[in-house]
């Protein structure tokens, strides 16, 4: 990979990781729920977890960017 394949690469992960993070602060909170809500409860808690889940995946892709881009470098 070319370093400016790299470099690209780098800057859409993290202009996604911001897009995410925005996406998160301007979320709405959700309501109290209720025990005639706990569908949608669950919902959102799948999200959550969805969510936890894809960034634990970036955060491993960025490290190994960071691994490649070292051994390009090196």
């Amino acid at each position: 990979m070319t370093e400016a394949r790299i470099v690209s690469a780098m800057e859409r992960i993290e202009a996604a990781m911001e897009r995410i993070a925005k996406a998160r602060a301007n979320a709405p909170t959700p309501p109290e729920s209720s025990s005639s809500d706990s569908g949608g409860s669950a919902k959102v808690m799948a999200l959550v977890n969805a969510h936890e889940k894809l960034r634990e995946e970036v955060a491993d892709t960025m490290r190994e960017l960071d691994v490649l881009i070292e051994d390009l470098e090196a």
